[in-house]
C-alpha cells in the first residue's frame, strides 16, 4: 500500500483544527530542509540532516523568543545554556544522529560566516536522535557539505517531506519504522487565528505501548504479524530506549517563559502515542515563536505577550500536534534495510485501517 499521512487514510484526530499543509511550515516564515544519505559502500549509511529555519535567513539578525525541556536527558540538544540564559534564538536549528551533532553544529557557525552574518559568535541548536542500527554511525559519514546542502535547501508555505528523510532516515518507532513527522493546529484567541505547527524526530518506543487515538494498535500490530525490532544479542528484545527530539513553531506571541511552557506540553503528545520517558531515552524539546522580533543589534525591543489564561489552547495545540507528527513519521516512514542486513519493517497502513475501524469508539 502506498505510504500516506494518517489523515489520508481517513484517521482524524484531536479536536482543534489543522492548518492548510499540516506542519510545521503552516507557521509563517518557517522553512524547512533536509539532507539524505542513502548508501551501501564502503559502509552502509542510513542517515541524514534536518534543517528548520524559525524565519528564513533573516533567523541571523531578526531574533525569535524560545524555551526548552527536557523530558529525558539521555540526548543532546547543543546550545540550551544560552537559550535559558538569554531566551533567543538567531540561527537554524539542526537534527542529525547522535555521532555528528559536532558536525552540524560547526557547520552553522560556517554557513554563518559563508553567508557575512555579522554575529560576532554563534552557539547553534543541533539535537540528534541514534540511528547505529540500520547505519554504521561509526564511519562518520555526513560532511559540513551536507549540513549545507540540508540548510540551503529549506523551503515554506507548503508541504514537507516526511519518513525516511534528512535526520529522521534511520529511525525506528515503536519497533515499526520511524523518521521524521510533522502536524500543525490552529487556535483561535480573542478573535485571532494562532498556529501553532510541531516537527519532530520519532526514534523511541516499544510496539506494544503504540496507541492512535487510544486504540492499542502495537498490540494489535504485534511482532506475531510485522516482525519488531530485536537485537543482536541472541534475539533478545530491546529495552526500551531510543529518543525523541520535537520543535515546536508558533506566531503566537509568547515570551521565552510561555516557550518554555509550550515545549513542556510536547510530552502530552508524547504520552498520547505511548512514550513514557524511559531512562535511555532522550526526549527533548523546543519551542518558538515568530511573533516577536528582536534585532541584532537594538538596545530597546518592543514585545507582546499572549495572555496566561489564554495559553490553554496553545498547549493543547502543542500536544495533539506533537501526537499527530509522530504518526505521520509512522505512517510515511517505508520498511528499511540497513547494516548486517537488519530490516526495520513500516506499519502496515491496511492492517491499521482494519485495526482502527473493528476498534475506534464511534
Amino acid at each position: 500500500m502506498t505510504r500516506v499521512r494518517l489523515r489520508d487514510l481517513g484517521l482524524d484526530i484531536g479536536s482543534l483544527p489543522t492548518g492548510p499543509f499540516n506542519a510545521i511550515t503552516d507557521v509563517a516564515g518557517v522553512t524547512v530542509g533536509y539532507f539524505t544519505l542513502v548508501r551501501d559502500t564502503p559502509k552502509v549509511v542510513r542517515t541524514g540532516i534536518t534543517a528548520i529555519w524559525p524565519r528564513g535567513p533573516e533567523t541571523w539578525t531578526d531574533y525569535v523568543f524560545a524555551g526548552t525541556f527536557s523530558f529525558n536527558g539521555n540526548g543532546e540538544m547543543t546550545g540550551l545554556p544560552w537559550i535559558a540564559e538569554q531566551g533567543l534564538l538567531g540561527a537554524p536549528i539542526g537534527i542529525t544522529n547522535t555521532y555528528q551533532v559536532g558536525v552540524v553544529r560547526d557547520a552553522i557557525c560556517a554557513l554563518a560566516v559563508r553567508d557575512g552574518v555579522p554575529q560576532e559568535f554563534l552557539l547553534p541548536v543541533v539535537a540528534e536522535t541514534y540511528d547505529g542500527w540500520l547505519s554504521e554511525m561509526q564511519s562518520f559519514p555526513l560532511t559540513i557539505e551536507h549540513a549545507f546542502a540540508a540548510f540551503d535547501a529549506a523551503t515554506g508555505g507548503g508541504p514537507i517531506a516526511e519518513g525516511n528523510v534528512g535526520g529522521g532516515t534511520g529511525m525506528i518507532c515503536h519497533e515499526f519504522k520511524g523518521g521524521t513527522g510533522t502536524a500543525s493546529r490552529v487556535v483561535v484567541v480573542d478573535g485571532v487565528r494562532y498556529t501553532i505547527g510541531a516537527l519532530v524526530q520519532a526514534n523511541y518506543g516499544l510496539r506494544d505501548a503504540l496507541r492512535i487515538d487510544g486504540v492499542p494498535v502495537g498490540r494489535e500490530i504485534g511482532p506475531e504479524i510485522v516482525p519488531a525490532h530485536y537485537s543482536a544479542r541472541a534475539g533478545a528484545r530491546q529495552e526500551e530506549g531510543g529518543s525523541i527530539i520535537v520543535v515546536l513553531a508558533t506566531d503566537a506571541p509568547l515570551l521565552p517563559i510561555q516557550c518554555q511552557r509550550l515545549a513542556r506540553r510536547a510530552t502530552t503528545g508524547l504520552a498520547w502515542v505511548g512514550g513514557t520517558g524511559a531512562n535511555g531515552s532522550g526526549d527533548i524539546f523546543i519551542a518558538f515563536s515568530t511573533a516577536n522580533h528582536v534585532g541584532l543589534n537594538e538596545k530597546i525591543s518592543n514585545v507582546r505577550m499572549l495572555a496566561p489564561a489564554a495559553m490553554t489552547s496553545l498547549f493543547r495545540a502543542a500536544a495533539e500536534a506533537t501526537e499527530e507528527a509522530i504518526l505521520n513519521a509512522l505512517c510515511m516512514a517505508e520498511t528499511m534495510t540497513g547494516k548486517d542486513g537488519r530490516t526495520i519493517y513500516a506499519l502496515p497502513l491496511d492492517r491499521l485501517e482494519h485495526v482502527m475501524k473493528r476498534l475506534r469508539p464511534g
